[in-house]
């Protein structure tokens, strides 16, 4: 639990601690501004992936059943939670520390056969689309090992993130700046305004 910890308090400009910065910009105080990043972090594209990775794995029942399913994901262009990131091309340094340790307990607790089949998916997937599981994939069986229910994985994250979001949040009030990114209008120009009665 302390590597999990360790591994999850901080990782650069990511969705939630990018949140907590705007918030902060504007010195809103830190209750709402922690808020905010919890909000960013409960999103099933960040810190509930690894629900969705736990999910996936669950429904697979042995080891040969992984094709299949994974197959039957691509065909149906679903995606595969717990691969990929936007900033990692190769593999993300986090997962090796996290694929250790689910192998470790897995054997410990003489219930191997869902890290095997995580390992197969893990395969397949870099396989087939040439992508690497990120800090989700792992995860999830590493908590799921401790004995921790799916539904109660993305508030352990928010629980490590939280001093991750406390430094940025301080940081961030001690040479402020309001955050106030710009950004291109790419539509249509000239078009003519239509009162909302001839509409």
């Amino acid at each position: 639990m302390n590597l999990v910890l360790v591994l999850l308090t901080d990782h650069g400009m990511n969705a939630s601690t990018f949140a907590s910065r705007v918030v902060s910009s504007t010195l809103a105080e830190m209750h709402s501004t922690v808020s905010a990043a919890l909000s960013a972090l409960k999103g099933p594209l960040h810190g509930g992936a690894n629900q969705r990775v736990m999910e996936m794995l669950l429904q697979i029942d042995n080891i040969d059943e992984v094709k299949a399913y994974i197959d039957g994901m691509l065909a149906d262009k679903k995606r595969i939670m717990g691969f990929g990131h936007r900033v990692y091309k190769v593999q993300d340094p986090r997962t090796d520390h996290l694929r250790k340790h689910s192998k470790l307990l897995y054997s410990q607790n003489k219930i191997g056969k869902l890290h095997q089949i995580s390992q197969k998916v893990e395969q397949i997937v870099l396989q087939k689309k040439g992508i690497y599981p990120n800090v989700d994939y792992y995860l999830a069986t590493v908590l799921f090992a401790l004995g921790i229910t799916k539904e109660y994985f993305t508030p352990v994250f928010a629980v490590a993130r939280t001093v991750g979001w406390i430094a940025h949040i301080r940081e961030q009030y001690s040479d402020n700046r309001l955050i106030r990114p710009s950004c291109i209008y790419e539509g249509k120009r000239g078009k003519i305004y239509i009162p909302i009665n001839e509409r």
